[in-house]
């Protein structure tokens, strides 16, 4: 699977090991910045990860900044994407089965390394349960 992943300086230690484990897992994966601790915005990798994966070029996302807050905000704002964030396994789970979210955001002072981990994998190997009450809710969303 192709995985965009961005992250702000306050996500970006917890970014580093998400690459390292997607990377493992057989996942490639592509760094839209930041590329070091020093002090930066966050809406400038929201928006290049969701870019990316509205336009295609990456199946899924995955944004980080110190709580997830700004940076999902900042995701949300391109057409198509749906970034959900996540600080648990479980609303990995129902942010795919339920919303067909392409984008995970997570709080990198908010999620531990294993957790986040756990996060990972849950949202990118859940399917969309493609039941009809979520496929009409997911239209009614892209239509606003």
């Amino acid at each position: 699977m192709k995985i965009s992943i961005g992250s702000d300086h306050g996500g970006y230690d917890l970014k580093l090991m998400v690459i390292e484990h997607l990377k493992e897992a057989g996942h490639e994966v592509t760094d839209e910045g930041c590329h070091s601790k020093d002090s930066c915005d966050y809406p400038e990798f929201g928006h290049a990860v969701a870019k990316k994966v509205a336009a295609g070029e990456a199946d899924k996302g995955i944004v980080i900044c110190s709580t997830g807050i700004g940076i999902s905000i900042s995701a949300n704002k391109v057409p198509g994407i749906r970034c959900a964030l996540c600080t648990n396994s479980t609303m990995a789970r129902l942010t795919r089965e339920h919303n067909d979210a392409n984008v995970l955001a997570m709080g990198a002072v908010i999620t531990g390394q294993w957790l986040a981990m756990d996060i990972v994998d849950t949202f990118l190997n859940t399917e969309f349960s493609g039941v009809d009450r979520h496929a009409r809710r997911i239209s009614k969303i892209e239509a606003i």
